[in-house]
């Protein structure tokens, strides 16, 4: 689950108004024998030296055997750790500069971690002038020399009732939609995370056949069309480490929503798994698919995944104890791992799930303040 249907707005540049939460029961796997502030400037983002892997990470050397899925696109072209665009006017900027009018200087420089940080803003509707936003972000990060990243979530039937639920009325209106965005952005580079929990979800069985099937197409064309622009990365989302634990099973449907013509896919979209264990769970599908490359959601999970408890949600709707994870970064030390981003917006709320949050995808200043500490 994603965001509550209540919070399902489309985003202005420089507004991220979308929480990501998770609930997802794993479907397992049988036993293979294969390994598997001032306020941030627009014009600069954190310095992003050469890194090594974090703690616990497993490295994959450049001249692995599975090398990348060929990219539809003149990739050669790209550079190869752009620096990733800092939005200058979202709400930790504003949080920032609140706290410096307040004197209240420790908290602004703590909420400076996560303004001055690269996250992804997200379009979620078919609404007029999503595209506009969407030409206006990729514009403004070109001006600035730097790769933005966009969150497309605006599938059928979207996160099956859940709390996310919403997306396009039908096929014909994605399509649209998708090829508006296409041509929003192109001539642009842009990264682009596709359609957050849809091949998951679809493989855990929360769709009637027509309706998987329908999912797989769509996901085909989105990919397929925003490949078509020379400067577009698309990641295909393939949920998190403990969700399709069954490797084979998520390739195969991943297969079947074209990522094979996706730059690769994107693993821990607001979930909280370490690094180390996304990495190993990317390192096993990559070899289901070729060597595929991944990116890795790391806004929050500093310090792992919380327990799970007795109402099934506090190990993903705003658990306490967690906190900032590796900074977004295009240099990761890892030859299959091509960004650590940060895809969820750190101090947006999960939902009103208990000690006063607010609903889904609202700013929380107090769960900001505990994740950057």
């Amino acid at each position: 689950m994603l965001l509550a249907a209540t919070a399902v707005l489309a985003v202005a540049v420089g507004v991220g108004a979308f929480a990501l939460t998770r609930d997802d029961a794993p479907v397992s796997e049988p036993p293979v024998t294969e390994s598997p502030v001032a306020a941030p400037s627009a014009t600069g983002s954190p310095a992003s030296a050469p890194v090594s892997p974090p703690s616990g990470v497993p490295s994959a050397s450049a001249s692995s055997a599975n090398s990348p899925l060929p990219s539809p696109s003149a990739s050669s072209t790209r550079a190869p750790s752009p620096s990733l665009f800092v939005d200058p006017s979202g709400a930790a900027a504003k949080q920032v500069r609140s706290y410096e009018n307040a004197g209240e200087i420790e908290n602004a420089a703590l909420v400076r971690k996560i303004a001055n940080s690269s996250t992804a803003t997200w379009f979620a509707d078919s609404s007029a002038g999503t595209a506009s936003r969407a030409h206006s972000l990729v514009t403004a990060a070109a001006k600035a020399g730097k790769l933005p990243v966009l969150t497309l979530y605006n599938i059928p039937y979207r996160d099956c009732s859940g709390q996310s639920a919403g997306g396009a009325a039908g096929a014909d209106e994605y399509r649209s939609w998708i090829s508006a965005m296409a041509g929003a952005i192109e001539g642009r580079d842009a990264l682009v995370v596709l359609e957050p929990d849809a091949v998951p979800q679809a493989v855990q069985g929360c769709l009637d056949e027509e309706r998987k099937n329908q999912r797989y197409e769509l996901l085909a064309y989105a990919v397929s069309t925003l490949s078509e622009n020379a400067g577009t990365r698309v990641y295909l989302d393939a949920g998190n480490p403990t969700w399709i634990t069954d490797t084979a099973l998520l390739a195969g449907a991943l297969r079947q929503a074209g990522v094979e013509r996706a730059t690769g896919f994107s693993l821990n979209v607001a979930n909280f798994e370490t690094t180390g264990s996304n990495v190993t769970y990317g390192t096993a599908l990559s070899g289901r698919l070729g060597g595929a490359t991944f990116v890795v959601d790391t806004s929050r999970n500093g310090n792992g995944p919380a327990e799970q408890g007795p109402q099934g949600n506090e190990h993903w709707c705003n658990p306490p104890g967690r906190k900032l994870g590796d900074p977004p970064s295009t240099r990761t030390g890892n030859a299959l791992v091509d960004a650590y981003l940060w895809v969820k917006r750190p101090g947006e709320s999960d939902g009103a799930c208990g000690n006063g949050a607010p609903a889904a995808g609202r700013w929380w200043p107090e769960y900001a303040l505990e994740l950057a500490r």
